[in-house]
């Protein structure tokens, strides 16, 4: 009971701050990753399956990319390379090196890297609506932009969902790789906590329960999603 005691007033009472601040920048990076996420794969499933040639192979190499370099790998690639890339275009208009703001790169970075995954789970769920219901919209002269707000967008979703959600799930284990690059993030926080104090499984075990506490609480959620969406379904 002492022990634990300890172990309860180290982690709460000298590290409880950090790790929660730690944990809330981790689910901040992780929803704005999941959004870029989101629209770059909707953006490519569509170009995959209506884009023209050319558009079509840039989609497909992206995607091939994304999915066959590891992500940390991907994720050293994008941020060193997007740095570079940016200093470059400013020292073409006359500016000094300018200072890549590490939130907003981790964002990008992960956004950029599960597009792809996205892409793909997007494509899926779209070809499994029934494709009359697109003819019908087709026939009654119904713009594409209509046919993807009002038919295309809502009848995926329960098809997407499910894939959507490990996608989630992975975003934010995926997290803890942006503090290869400095970051600080839960598990750049829980190295720094464990590194001070050398109790290195205890902070290790703690943080894994916030990992699990999120992973619940998003099962939960995508629960409640999945079962307002299934309405949606036709009646076997």
């Amino acid at each position: 009971m002492d022990w634990i005691q300890q172990a309860a007033q180290t982690v709460i009472g000298e590290w409880g701050g950090a790790l929660m601040q730690g944990a809330l920048v981790t689910l901040q990076i992780s929803f704005g990753a999941f959004a870029i996420g989101l629209v770059i794969g909707l953006t490519v499933a569509l170009i995959k399956m209506t884009g023209n040639g050319p558009l079509r192979a840039l989609a497909n190499s992206y995607t091939t990319v994304c999915r066959a370099v590891p992500e940390l790998l991907l994720i050293l690639l994008l941020y060193y390379a997007g740095s570079d890339l940016i200093n470059a275009i400013a020292a073409l208009f006359g500016h000094g090196p300018v200072e890549v703001n590490g939130f907003m790169a981790a964002v990008v970075v992960l956004g950029i890297v599960q597009g792809a995954y996205a892409a793909e789970i997007i494509r899926g769920a779209v070809q499994a609506i029934p494709h009359g219901h697109i003819e019908a919209a087709k026939a009654f002269g119904c713009r594409r932009g209509f046919i993807v707000r009002r038919i295309i967008l809502p009848e995926m979703m329960p098809y997407a969902l499910a894939g959507l959600s490990n996608l989630w799930l992975v975003l934010i284990k995926d997290s803890a790789l942006i503090s290869v690059v400095g970051y600080n993030e839960l598990l750049f926080t829980t190295k720094q906590a464990a590194g001070s104090t050398r109790e290195y499984l205890l902070f290790y075990l703690s943080v894994a329960a916030i990992y699990l506490a999120v992973t619940l609480l998003s099962n939960a959620v995508f629960g409640r999603f999945e079962r307002n969406f299934s309405r949606w379904m036709p009646a076997n």
